[in-house]
């Protein structure tokens, strides 16, 4: 079959399939990966980038290769990790605007989007290394143009072929490949991608394809490299996204942010920032930048640590294992945004919402923008269940696969089955080391402290440590909810009907809360709409220790622009505090209908002072 041209539904199929492909590879790449420093991570970071992709790309419907491909340029910038996500990103940026917005390309116009894509990632990189991603997608940049056809399988097989060939020359560019006898682990990502492409074009299954990955001899890969202590003297891969207006260029960024570290890659899009450094000043860099924009996700993960995880795995004789010390999962009843979850990579656990015979899986089959449009429309509602136990253990093995041992931050055992689903799952998979923490909450107070068990694993904390963390944190954090009607919490059962026929009579709005033990308890209340903010602050400043950091989390259902007046309020009351915002996952918004929202206060150790 001949393949003139590509639109974007063929596109997007594509796509899917190089994203799928390169996301199964994620283990060997860890297992290569030594440049720029050894920390086995380059797998997990290029398979969560590609993840946010396909995440986007399901969705879509757009038939213009354009549109296709500007989203999928978006998704990647988004869900960038560490220098090979942040360097796939530049590229595929370059790609979609050398394509604008046509509908279809050819492989002329194919081999001039990768030309895009390798000049835009070549000016954004500061020191651009040879024998990196870089090399191979320019090698297979200038063989898709010089060699352009009527018919894409052939193309795409001779410019497969190019990139293969690029990159078993890689440890000749790279002392440091050579030396562990691998080539290296972005330039092949980027090949996989390829490789799904090809795999898709032809209707093979996707499976494991011999390519000349190795050097001749005994491939020792991470395992057996040195940090280099000396040459690599930041300690922290740092990685922020910062939203908003009048964001700063990406030279400006640069220009700043250049003596706190090396490996400094700046994506400026509209309307976020997206950066990449290696320092041994993390809060220095986020300080910065909470003074451009909304610091909307940041991380800070000590590749020292790393390292020594991929060597206790070689001393156990897994040689071919390269993961990280913790691996955190969750519910989805955790109000994370979508952007903080993928930078920490915290596995998620769907939720039920069961509509007649049909199982709908929170925030997968449908989304929370989708649920709050149903419930403002006044559509019957689904109920909801929790996940089975082989829903959490199919997660926990994946999880595995990541980390050492694996965290499992979920709902209240108080409020829902899950906690229970969660045990029991962690006992069918012993190998995979689970340790289920009790959050006694819900919504977007389960997000902070999942979010507070990854960036603890990233500090290099293990599991007992993180452990006895979120219990202290948890006993001195809480989270208040308003609701604007009581409608679905009398459904839920939550308050009686002659409590909110009253209550509503009265224009009375309840501040409710969970208490210690993780139950929904009433916090207070407020006579009128306008005054439940106000109520709500003075609530907060009651129960927030003074001299202690707090972060906040909001939840909404249908009501984002009260966020912005809440994200407002909180920060006149309580200085430059970091706040996510996300709306509620359809099995919190069900209890509380439209207008409900939440705030959730997130504890910290008091900074100590000279």
């Amino acid at each position: 079959m001949r393949i003139a041209y590509v639109d974007g539904p063929r596109f997007r199929r594509s796509l899917l399939a190089a994203c799928g492909y390169a996301e199964s590879r994620r283990q060997e790449l860890n297992r290569i990966n030594v440049f720029p420093v050894p920390d086995g991570d380059t797998g997990t970071n290029l398979a969560l980038t590609v993840r946010a992709i396909s995440e986007q790309l399901r969705g879509n419907v757009d038939i213009s290769i354009g549109a296709v491909a500007r989203h999928a340029a978006e998704a990647s910038v988004l869900g960038a990790r560490g220098n090979c996500g942040m360097m796939l990103s530049h590229f595929l940026l370059g790609f979609a605007d050398r394509l604008g917005g046509r509908d279809r390309m050819d492989t002329r116009d194919f081999g001039a989007a990768l030309s895009s894509g390798v000049a835009r990632l070549t000016d954004a990189l500061e020191r651009p290394v040879e024998g990196t991603m870089l090399t191979v997608m320019r090698d297979t940049a200038v063989a898709a143009e010089a060699d352009a056809q009527d018919d894409f399988l052939p193309f795409l097989e001779r410019i497969l072929a190019v990139a293969r060939s690029s990159l078993a020359r890689t440890p000749e560019l790279l002392p440091a490949l050579r030396k562990a006898g691998v080539v290296d682990a972005g330039a092949k990502g980027f090949v996989n991608l390829l490789e799904g492409v090809v795999l898709f074009v032809h209707g093979d299954p996707v499976v494991e394809v011999e390519v000349p990955a190795l050097l001749e001899g005994p491939a020792l890969g991470v395992a057996a490299v040195e940090f280099p202590a000396e040459a690599e003297v930041y300690r922290f891969c740092t990685e922020a996204l910062v939203r908003g207006e009048g964001l700063p260029d990406r030279d400006a960024v640069r220009e700043r942010l250049q003596g706190l570290g090396d490996s400094l890659i700046v994506i400026r899009a509209e309307g976020l920032l997206k950066l990449h450094i290696h320092t041994d000043e993390p809060e220095a860099v986020f300080r910065y930048l909470r003074t451009v924009g909304t610091l909307a996700a940041h991380k800070a993960e000590d590749m020292h640590v790393q390292h020594a995880a991929v060597e206790r795995a070689a001393a156990q004789g897994h040689v071919t294992l390269a993961r990280r010390p913790v691996s955190v999962v969750t519910d989805s009843s955790a109000d994370l945004p979508d952007d903080v979850r993928r930078q920490h990579g915290i596995h998620v656990v769907p939720l039920v919402l069961m509509e007649g015979d049909r199982a709908l899986r929170d925030r997968i089959d449908v989304t929370a923008e989708e649920f709050h449009r149903r419930m403002v429309d006044g559509d019957e509602l689904p109920t909801t269940s929790q996940p089975t136990p082989q829903a959490f253990a199919d997660t926990f093995k994946r999880a595995a696969e990541d980390g050492e041992a694996v965290i499992a931050v979920v709902l209240g055992s108080a409020l829902s089955g899950t906690f229970g689903s969660a045990q029991a799952a962690a006992r069918l998979v012993p190998d995979a080391h689970v340790r289920v923490f009790d959050s006694r909450a819900a919504s977007s107070l389960l997000g902070l402290l999942a979010l507070k068990a990854a960036e603890l694993g990233e500090a290099g904390h293990g599991p007992d440590e993180i452990l006895d963390e979120l219990q202290r944190t948890r006993d001195r954090s809480g989270v208040l909810f308003t609701v604007d009607t009581f409608d679905r919490l009398i459904a839920s059962g939550r308050v009686g009907r002659g409590r909110a026929l009253l209550g509503s009579l009265l224009s009375v709005k309840p501040i409710l809360g969970l208490s210690q033990e993780g139950k929904v308890v009433p916090f207070g209340k407020a006579l009128g709409r306008e005054r439940v903010l106000p109520a709500v602050l003075d609530l907060l400043q009651r129960e927030i220790p003074e001299g202690h950091p707090v972060r906040f989390g909001l939840a909404h259902v249908a009501c984002a622009d009260e966020m912005e007046r809440v994200a407002r309020a909180l920060r006149e009351r309580f200085g430059a505090v970091d706040i996510a915002v996300a709306p509620a996952t359809p099995v919190v918004a069900t209890h509380t209908g439209p207008g409900a929202w939440a705030v959730a206060y997130l504890v910290e150790d008091p900074v100590p002072t000279d």
